[in-house]
């Protein structure tokens, strides 16, 4: 394929998967981070850059063609990788599920990388990047709707060290309160305990409880693009359980996948009018690296849809990214 992708973070844990399925695909995959020890481990040519040290990412971005962010809390990195992508010129991609780092990408660099002819496409992963792609599918001709729905139905939610970060960081930049869309924009607000709700989720999970109101990056990267006032997410009440507990992954095939399978059942309403698209796959952080890999590929062949920052559904033919993936995520559309 010849081209050379950049993976900051690469060492974390998504950032493995992220190198794998790049040099699956025939990319030359280049890892980048502050620990030469663990970027070594690869056995690949590799780079030693800070997001804080703007000198070190311009030379480790130097002859690249793209630059994939695994490394979160991207509240601490988003920004600086970003900056050091737009002076080298190249695309940017990462898998930030944090609301508010996501909300600063779109606030700040939007005006800057259209001006500038690059692709900027943030929360390209499993939170954020699929939710976009499945809400953008079943609107299909659709200009705009009333509600959008996205439920998670995970196994279970075993989070990485990253996960565990970001969260600590997105609940001390909204001091503690919870955030909702509605009303056609983003609203903090305080309160008690999150409201459990049963859902129907299709037969192969059936009826699940869940919690309204469990924010994901969604609430940022559907409502950028699509006219829908009402965007709320939910998720199962086991794998939030899990969530709070805190255990890490646990590989269980030679690809380094854990157990974990999910279901994400998305429903835009319309008047009296639902359309529904369902998604279903294995290990939620291992499924973000095609969905980034996939999205840096289209980008470099020329097959996005626009410049600047924009979500996936936005910068991409979200069918059809839909069915590239189909070796690792399974979707159905329901219509009435």
């Amino acid at each position: 394929m010849g081209h050379n992708v950049a993976v900051f973070g690469a060492y974390g844990h998504t950032g493995r998967f992220v190198v794998t399925e790049l040099r699956e695909r025939g990319f030359g995959a280049l890892p980048v981070g502050r620990d030469a020890r663990q970027l070594d481990a690869f056995g690949l040519p590799y780079r030693v850059a800070s997001a804080s040290d703007p000198a070190s990412l311009d030379a480790a971005l130097t002859g690249v063609d793209a630059v994939i962010n695994c490394a979160g809390p991207f509240a601490s990195t988003a920004a600086g990788v970003i900056e050091a992508a737009l002076r080298a010129g190249i695309p940017y991609v990462d898998v930030a599920a944090e609301i508010e780092a996501n909300v600063d990408t779109f606030t700040h660099f939007t005006e800057r990388a259209r001006a500038a002819g690059v692709a900027v496409v943030p929360a390209m992963a499993f939170f954020g990047g699929l939710g976009d792609l499945l809400a953008t599918t079943a609107m299909g001709d659709w200009t705009s709707a009333d509600e959008a729905h996205v439920a998670y139905g995970l196994s279970s939610w075993h989070p990485t060290a990253g996960t565990v970060a970001a969260g600590a960081v997105s609940r001390e930049r909204r001091a503690g309160q919870r955030v909702r869309y509605t009303g056609g924009r983003l609203e903090y607000h305080s309160g008690g305990e999150l409201p459990r709700v049963d859902w129907d989720f299709p037969a192969a999970l059936g009826r699940r409880s869940v919690l309204g109101d469990f924010t994901m990056a969604d609430i940022v990267t559907i409502p950028r693009h699509l006219a829908i006032p009402e965007v709320r997410t939910y998720m199962t009440v086991d794998a939030a359980t899990d969530l709070v507990a805190g255990n890490a992954p646990v590989a269980v095939d030679e690809r380094g996948r854990s157990a974990q399978t999910f279901m994400v059942d998305v429903i835009v309403r319309r008047g009296d009018t639902h359309r529904r698209v369902v998604a279903s796959g294995r290990d939620i952080y291992a499924v973000s690296a095609p969905l980034a890999v996939e999205a840096v590929q289209r980008i470099l062949n020329g097959q996005s849809r626009t410049n600047g920052v924009a979500s996936a559904g936005e910068m991409f033919d979200a069918p059809d990214f839909l069915r590239a993936l189909s070796p690792v995520i399974s979707v159905e559309t329901v219509r009435d």
